[in-house]
């Protein structure tokens, strides 16, 4: 792959495509970049029906994206038998379930020497995040959860076909991926195994309150469109969370797919989560406000209590427009581009 902000500046980064052994199966895997021990190393996880192809390709590929991907490493990680031309799985494999999903991160992590994460997740892979999170505190940094839903019932599945024919230019390359390239039988068992997850079990901590309770203790960025499915669940996850670490950001006029049909909404707020962690220069910010500024300058926020300054930058969606959130109730942005 080969980056390109102007004619001065050629970035290639190494691509590594391996298959990782872990104690629940082998797991697809493409790390672009090369990994460093002061810095994290962003890691995604795709939804039900989806591959990393399908679910991120858009918001990766995309101009505005570049910036991040020369700083930080990007590691997609596909569940067992999700990736392209996958072959059926064998008869005697029992597919793993959530919780099992999240513990194969730990041997990616180790097979490529990585030392914490910055996670992206939609659906399923931000439920799977959540939870490795929660196990593995010390090796999340941060996290970008879209379409979250930490209750234990059945799967939101996002009405993706409504969505692509309202946006007839993703199309073909959908129903290709979808119907093509993906094998209905590993489909249909990591769907099986998302509708028998266990609740998160996490709580809001309150002040002179339960000190155990369990939350997760990483910044995070929760994204949801406004007419998505799944807007119930992730305002509902929203609630269960430290507000000081969360920020809950509900893009307009989007459904269940914003980092492909508003990729560039979702790179700005993602540019600013990372920012805030001391991860990206205030040079490469002065860049994206030149890009982003005419077309996303409507952004609203909203709190229920008294409104004041946020005391940790990382915590909040620093966006121009955004200057104040609640100090008792996480943060909602929404984006009316």
């Amino acid at each position: 792959m080969v980056l390109q902000e102007n004619d001065d500046s050629v970035f290639e980064p190494q691509v590594t495509e391996e298959h990782v052994e872990t104690q629940y199966g082998d797991v697809h895997c493409i790390l672009t970049g090369t990994p460093k021990a002061n810095r994290p190393v962003i890691l995604t996880f795709h939804d039900v029906g989806l591959n990393h192809k399908s679910c991120f390709e858009t918001l990766f590929n995309h101009e505005d994206m570049h910036e991040i991907v020369r700083h930080l490493p990007v590691c997609h990680v596909e569940a067992p038998g999700q990736h392209e031309e996958a072959k059926t799985l064998p008869t005697a494999y029992t597919y793993p379930t959530m919780d099992q999903l999240s513990e194969v991160l730990p041997s990616v992590l180790n097979h490529f020497e990585v030392n914490s994460i910055i996670g992206v997740g939609v659906g399923a892979g931000a439920y799977i995040l959540a939870r490795f999170a929660l196990n593995h505190p010390d090796l999340v940094d941060g996290l970008i959860l879209i379409n979250i839903n930490p209750n234990a019932e059945n799967a939101v599945i996002c009405n993706h076909e409504d969505e692509i024919q309202a946006n007839h230019d993703l199309v073909s390359t959908y129903r290709h991926y979808i119907t093509t390239t993906m094998n209905q039988s590993n489909v249909s068992q990591f769907l099986r195994s998302y509708n028998n997850r266990n609740a998160l079990e996490i709580e809001r901590p309150v002040p002179g309150g339960n000190v155990n309770v369990k939350t997760l203790l990483c910044s995070s960025l929760l994204v949801v469109g406004d007419s998505s499915p799944a807007v119930e669940a992730v305002v509902d996850c929203n609630s269960k969370l430290n507000p000081t670490k969360t920020t809950l950001l509900k893009m307009a006029d989007c459904g269940g797919l914003p980092q492909v049909v508003q990729p560039a909404k979702v790179i700005e707020a993602l540019k600013y989560f990372i920012q805030g962690m001391g991860y990206l220069s205030s040079a490469s910010m002065t860049r994206l406000r030149s890009r982003t500024t005419s077309s996303c300058s409507n952004i609203r926020t909203h709190s229920h209590g008294t409104e004041e300054r946020r005391g940790r930058a990382h915590t909040d969606v620093s966006m121009e427009s955004i200057s104040t959130i609640s100090q008792n109730v996480s943060n909602t942005a929404e984006l009316a581009c």
